[in-house]
């Protein structure tokens, strides 16, 4: 379809101006008219189908959080401003930078000017909005405060980045490491042991086994590494298929519930992750069993995602929360499930899990700073033996030529 930057103004004698995809300029007037503008000018741009752009290839690219934190910030101020959520989404979609987002927005408006609400247009772009973020718009648009539900948004939102933040930082610095290791190593194999290799076949020696095993995997990376990238693309294909099945994830979710300090963090931020948006689901007018079923699709590990489940079944059927939770003491810390039960008692069960919220993720924010000492020594161990590993079978053969002198 093609795109028109245009030149308008409000009827009471504003200016606006902006881009909008319509099929001619009468398509263009008449949407601008039905949004109270007029249109002045427009020009025709190169169709957005036809423009050569690297995120128009990649469709499935993602629009990452930050883009969605900025947007509803900009947009709860545009809405506090007295701003029409039709413009407010126009306005926001020539400020943002993935191409996938920019449409999205665009469509919004037009939907939302059509009489269509602004939840129910969400809804059409799940890949985007979260279920989570859907809901929260719903209830905002139902009770009035739109406003104030984005602002509760925009906050729950910044805590899950910084939360993210924390545990994606706190894991930078042994990637470096591992990948430094497996570099050197292969750089290794590929330039210096096929010297080796070389030298003891000249000499005559006889190899030992671990000394055959490095040669011979050196000289499969030098001559067939065309093979091992295909392999190790084939492998990544299948690791990411496969972790997208139920079985995937549940083994997935129970190896990093097995691993002794990466499973305190994972539960540590499962539990903050959990009590954060459901005092924000609470707050903003949800039911709880409705609010559990859609924290459950936000949460990553596949327990976790059981254990809600299991809890809205359990409160469904006139359980409280706090008793439902009790058969999953295993992953949920037992503290989150005596202060719910105190929420419930004193009717305060927002505050709470606010509170407890802020507790744990400073809990996780204290783990990850120590993560990388934890983890320094367990590295230098892997390095070390693999360098010894290395070591002891290039310089074997050489103290057996020498024993023979």
């Amino acid at each position: 379809m093609p795109l028109y930057s245009f030149n308008a103004v409000s009827k009471q004698g504003e200016p606006y101006s902006g881009k909008q995809e319509a099929k001619d300029k009468r398509e263009l007037a008449q949407s601008l008219r039905q949004e109270g503008y007029i249109l002045i000018s427009a020009n025709l741009e190169q169709s957005r189908s036809k423009k050569f752009d690297i995120s128009s290839l990649l469709e499935i690219r993602r629009v990452s959080l930050t883009e969605k934190l900025i947007f509803t910030r900009n947009l709860q101020v545009m809405i506090g401003a007295g701003i029409s959520l039709p413009r407010a989404l126009k306005i926001l979609a020539n400020q943002v930078e993935t191409e996938k987002f920019r449409n999205a927005l665009l469509e919004l408006s037009k939907e939302i000017t059509k009489g269509k609400n602004f939840a129910d247009a969400l809804k059409e772009y799940p890949n985007i909005f979260s279920e989570l973020f859907v809901n929260m718009i719903k209830v905002g648009e139902e009770a009035g405060t739109l406003g104030e539900i984005l602002g509760n948004l925009s906050f729950q939102m910044e805590r899950e980045h910084e939360l993210r933040s924390r545990v994606k930082g706190a894991m930078v610095y042994p990637m470096i490491i591992i990948a430094t290791m497996f570099g050197i190593g292969i750089l290794m194999l590929v330039t210096v042991v096929p010297g080796l290799a070389k030298t003891f076949e000249e000499l005559g020696v006889e190899l030992p086994f671990t000394t055959q095993l490095v040669i011979n995997l050196g000289a499969f990376l030098s001559e067939k590494w065309y093979l091992v990238i295909l392999l190790s693309l084939v492998l990544g294909l299948f690791c990411q298929l496969g972790l997208k099945t139920k079985q995937g994830k549940k083994i997935i979710s129970r190896f990093v519930l097995k691993i002794p300090v990466v499973s305190s963090i994972v539960k540590k931020t499962n539990a903050a992750s959990t009590v954060r948006t459901l005092a924000a689901l609470i707050k903003s007018g949800a039911p709880i069993v409705r609010s559990l079923e859609i924290i459950s699709r936000t949460l990553d590990n596949f327990y976790f995602k059981e254990a809600l489940i299991a809890a809205a079944r359990k409160v469904e059927k006139g359980e409280k929360l706090s008793q439902a939770l009790k058969s999953n003491q295993d992953i949920y810390p037992g503290l989150v499930i005596e202060m719910i039960e105190v929420g419930e008692e004193t009717g305060k069960t927002v505050t709470v899990l606010t509170r407890l919220a802020d507790f744990y993720e400073e809990e996780v924010s204290n783990a990850t700073k120590n993560l990388s000492v934890v983890i320094e020594p367990a590295l230098m161990l892997v390095i070390g033996a693999a360098v010894g590993f290395f070591a002891i079978s290039m310089i074997q053969p050489m103290y057996s030529m020498l024993g023979t002198i």
